[in-house]
């Protein structure tokens, strides 16, 4: 299933605006801030899917039932670019595990690229749910291949990939890759176009060098 939660009108289009806005984004503070703001949205959201149980809270005036979380999800992101919504998404699920996955494209002849997978750190993901963020899908590459890179290990009972801007390519890619799994994609905008470099257009840019400064 898709969740697009710019299709609603809500202050997260605010933040979304922000990150994609030209002149906004000379502001790396305010970039990684609403970065993590749409992370933090993203996880109220999906907390709304998740196992509840019931437990007896004491306050110092005497005792109430509430629903609480059974288990909290696994959080993961593809390094760098990753960090700034991943720590939106730890803020509210401040009880859960983490996994980083270091991807990158590796420049081949002319404008073609393959992606690398050079490290994984991970906790035990089996029968677990996974929260694995990107704030961008482009071709969906990345995704899928770090999907797989952690399958190879222990493979989660279900799959929150968030992204704050995705293309249509990339949604599909994921669908295609993905399909036999149990798998939710969050984002909060679909854009129809890629570049011959893989960026989607209108898109934002470069999440990483806008949040952390131009790589070499």
């Amino acid at each position: 299933m898709v969740h697009i939660l710019g299709d609603q009108n809500s202050v997260f289009n605010q933040f979304l605006a922000e990150i994609r806005d030209e002149k906004l984004q000379k502001e790396p503070v305010r970039f990684r801030r609403n970065l993590e703001r749409l992370g933090e949205i993203f996880a109220y959201e999906i907390s709304k899917e998740l196992e509840y149980e019931e437990k007896e809270i004491t306050t110092p005036l005497g005792t109430t039932k509430m629903q609480l979380l059974k288990n909290y999800p696994v959080l993961g992101t593809i390094l760098r670019a990753g960090l700034p919504m991943h720590q939106g998404l730890l803020n509210f699920f401040d009880q859960s595990q983490n996994a980083f996955i270091s991807a990158y494209r590796k420049v081949e002849k002319g404008e073609n690229f393959t992606i690398q997978i050079e490290y994984v750190s991970s906790p035990d993901l089996a029968e677990k749910v996974l929260v694995l963020s990107d704030p961008m899908l482009a071709t969906g590459q990345s995704m899928v291949l770090t999907c797989k890179e952690l399958f190879t290990q222990s493979e989660p009972s279900h799959i929150h990939i968030v992204s704050a801007i995705a293309s249509d390519e990339g949604v599909e890619y994921v669908r295609k890759h993905l399909h036999s799994k149990n798998v939710d994609l969050w984002v909060g905008a679909v854009d129809g176009e890629l570049t011959a470099q893989a960026y989607i257009v209108p898109g934002l840019g470069d999440a990483g060098d806008l949040a952390y400064g131009i790589k070499d």
